[in-house]
């Protein structure tokens, strides 16, 4: 038997540099109410959302993604050449290929990078910092840049009630790259589509051929008690698996970053965690709304950016969403 030769890896990886970009648009929630039967003051008590950014014309999912890329990769103090993998997690990329990371690959300089798009919703940062890990470990890839970019405006139907006001835009990234201490701890991860009907898309896009157009363009749906019960109970105790996995307890935590999909769930987690009050919580959901894949970067670049988190802290972040899939870890913050 031929003996293949080992990939010259490294010990361990961790987040080198973030960064983010939210959408020039700012739009309150009397926005929301011209097309909803709703108040203020229960989209505020539902969700926590008073803001969302939705992209213009020329803020595409590729456009977005450069420039929270590029903050990233300064944040780093890596060049562009030296990405040797791009990872895009997004569902609101409408073309089936090719994949939106490679076209993100080249306007960035980042020369031949391997360049993949994943869908796992707004888990889908959590899947893509766990494969960049393995990538950098196993030696495939030096540096690493991780994407989570959503234009949720694009599948949102502005009259239904239950999420007219819930989605917003915007890219947050990431680069992953080595390091000689752990800073990303074990991934607990995993998938529930016994669920998946909870959180949806209306309509296939193929009801589109043959002129078979549907009255409503494809939307997110979601039945939103079923969600939020699965949420509070069910991804609290995944958080929980991943601090037990990172050998850690809450008391040793300075940050928490849930996905930012309501205020009430994370306020939630948050009692059910029973985090210490000097933990910081990401309440980014305020002024972003749920941005799917890229809510968690965007939340730790915020945190950041205002001082609310330091480099160096401990943090625990968890995605949970459509599929339903989740995905949670303890990371070091660059």
């Amino acid at each position: 038997m031929t003996k293949i030769k080992a990939s010259q890896g490294h010990p361990y990886a961790r987040i080198m540099g973030v960064g983010g970009y939210r959408p020039t648009r700012v739009v309150p929630n009397e926005v929301i109410l011209e097309t909803i039967d709703s108040s203020d003051e229960w989209i505020r008590s539902r969700s926590g959302i008073a803001t969302r950014h939705w992209a213009s014309d020329e803020e595409t999912v590729a456009a977005m993604s450069v420039e929270a890329a590029g903050k990233a990769i300064a944040d780093a103090g890596i060049t562009p050449e030296q990405v040797g993998a791009v990872i895009v997690s997004t569902v609101s990329h409408f073309k089936q290929t090719p994949a939106i990371a490679t076209e993100i690959a080249d306007k960035i300089g980042a020369g031949k990078p391997a360049a993949f798009d994943i869908s796992a919703g707004c888990a889908g940062f959590g899947y893509g910092l766990t494969l960049a890990k393995g990538m950098v470990v196993e030696g495939s890839a030096e540096y690493v840049l991780v994407i989570g970019v959503e234009r949720l405006s694009d599948l949102t139907d502005l009259h239904d009630r239950a999420t007219a006001f819930l989605f917003g835009d915007g890219a947050g990234a990431v680069i992953v790259g080595p390091s000689k201490e752990p800073r990303i701890g074990p991934t607990v991860w995993g998938s529930e589509g016994d669920k998946a009907e909870t959180i949806k898309q209306t309509e296939a896009w193929d009801v589109y051929r043959n002129g078979g157009a549907p009255a409503k363009y494809p939307a997110i749906t979601q039945e939103g008690q079923a969600v939020f019960r699965w949420a509070v109970f069910e991804m609290a105790k995944v958080a929980q698996q991943a601090l037990d996995a990172a050998g850690i307890t809450a008391d040793d935590l300075d940050v928490f970053i849930p996905h930012q999909a309501n205020e009430r769930i994370i306020d939630s987690m948050v009692k059910t965690l029973k985090l210490p009050e000097h933990v910081t919580v990401a309440r980014d959901v305020r002024t972003t709304g749920n941005t799917s894949a890229a809510s968690i970067p965007l939340a730790m670049e915020r945190l950041l950016a205002t001082g609310e988190a330091k480099s160096g802290d401990t943090a625990l972040v968890i995605g949970f969403g459509a599929g339903l899939v989740y995905a949670a870890t303890v990371v070091t913050l660059p």
